[in-house]
């Protein structure tokens, strides 16, 4: 792929690559045909510098000649860098002023302000990186816990590539193996074994649910699993949700229903990535505005993966476990909350976990019998196996599987005839291209001619 046919793919485009505000190095970068050229208009002497070293330049407006810093510039020749493109980056002083000042620069040289993503696009389209990288890009640079982190590297790292590419060669074969059938019937090795299509294509239909099987595991690590802080007004919730989050989010008084909405916080629990909610209390109220919030505490229970039901004695907590189970179907960790307050409790108090959001106790017992929890609901752990992190993913390999599972109904009944039935192998091979990038006729040509001895 080149970006030849993209509006604006000639274009050279430039942009600040680290973010706004105060610090010693800002990162501007240059990709495009024209990159060394441009760049040479604020660099003198920039073509005769040693490309992938770093040389200490004097950066020069390109009208009147003025210093605008005193910076590190390092060019990379295409096709061997991040874009495939010819690419200068200037290493400058960070702050306010110094970086638009350089992207300025090179936009009056003849640079294109770039577009969002616009430089991984181009990374994509001159084969540098396939979608599916490309986006672990984007999960690396927002993920929020360890976990995130280990399955975009993974992602970038080609695993869930491969494992896409494998089952699309899997179905080409097959496509080719219709095609030789349909087109080279003559031929000696005669017709396909219709038991043996039947057995490849079951065993790739199976290959594909496992990798869809993945697909809610996949999507909890990048968004969080929905931990839900449930319980009465002035239990605690919002003292307990700072306490965990590190910091104080949610208002804590001692007016019964401060809380009128939800409010969510990402955070790492014993390594797993979790969207913590702190909601409205739980109680019979005619205000109209506080009913609301606790309408959305409700449907905040109904779809949690783990629900942390707070109350702050063993009457209240057991009458609230009784409201709470029938909103929702995630497991429930009763927690008895202010327990520096209420050291003297212990009838029915032993039942329940007991925590100080003051004094930090029970606090990683707590997060612990959430990390138990999580981990029930999406599996011990991650593995190094590829996992479908995106709806888009999903959609994908769901679309291929019912092509696939079309195809094999019909290719069991032999109706419609051979022929047509291959059209959904064509369909599910580009379902699965679309996660890495598109097919073309061409690949199920190259397996025909490679595969059989046609016209000996």
């Amino acid at each position: 792929m080149t970006t030849s046919g993209l509006p604006g793919a000639q274009d050279t485009i430039a942009a600040i690559a680290t973010p706004p505000g105060r610090g010693a190095i800002a990162l501007v970068r240059l990709s495009g045909r024209d990159a060394i050229r441009i760049a040479a208009h604020i660099v003198a002497g920039l073509d005769a510098r040693a490309p992938r070293a770093a040389h200490l330049a004097s950066i020069r407006h390109p009208t009147d000649g003025a210093l605008l810093d005193e910076a590190l510039v390092t060019v990379f020749p295409g096709p061997a860098s991040y874009t495939g493109e010819d690419v200068v980056e200037f290493s400058v002083h960070g702050g306010a002023i110094v970086p638009p000042l350089v992207l300025s620069a090179l936009i009056v040289a003849g640079a294109r302000q770039a577009l969002p993503g616009e430089f991984t696009r181009r990374a994509v389209m001159n084969g540098r990186m396939d979608l599916l990288q490309a986006e672990a890009v984007g999960d690396l640079i927002d993920a929020r816990s360890r976990m995130a982190h280990q399955v975009a590297l993974n992602q970038l790292e080609g695993g869930l590539s491969r494992r896409a590419a494998a089952l699309r060669d899997a179905i080409l074969e097959l496509e080719a193996l219709m095609a030789y059938d349909i087109d080279f019937p003559e031929e000696d090795e005669g017709s396909v074994d219709r038991h043996r299509v039947a057995e490849v294509v079951t065993g790739t239909l199976d290959a594909l649910d496992e990798l869809l099987a993945t697909g809610e595991t996949g999507e909890m690590i990048r968004e969080g699993a929905l931990v839900v802080i449930g319980g009465a007004p002035n239990a605690g919730k919002s003292s307990l949700f700072n306490a965990l989050v590190g910091r104080e989010r949610a208002i804590v008084t001692d007016i019964a229903g401060t809380t009128r909405d939800a409010i969510e916080a990402v955070i790492e629990v014993h390594g797993w990535p979790v969207r913590l909610v702190d909601t409205a209390g739980l109680r019979e109220s005619m205000d109209v505005v506080e009913r609301l919030g606790i309408e959305i505490s409700e449907r905040y229970l109904a779809s949690a993966d783990v629900v942390v039901l707070c109350a702050e004695d063993p009457g209240a907590l057991t009458t609230l476990l009784a409201r709470v189970q029938p909103l929702t179907s995630a497991p429930v960790i009763a927690v008895l909350t202010k327990a520096d307050l209420n050291q003297a409790m212990t009838t029915g108090a032993a039942t329940f976990l007991q925590v100080s959001a003051l004094t930090g106790a029970g606090l990683d017992s707590l997060g612990r019998r959430i990390s138990s929890q999580v981990a029930n609901r999406f599996g011990a752990g991650v593995s190094e196996a590829p996992l479908l992190t995106r709806g888009r993913h999903r959609d994908a390999v769901n679309a291929a599987r019912a092509e696939l599972s079309a195809f094999r109904e019909a290719w069991m009944k032999n109706d419609p005839p051979s022929s047509v039935a291959s059209i959904h192998l064509h369909e599910a091979a580009h379902h699965l291209g679309e996660l890495i990038g598109s097919i073309d006729v061409e690949d199920v040509l190259g397996r025909v001619f490679s595969t059989f001895c046609v016209g000996k």
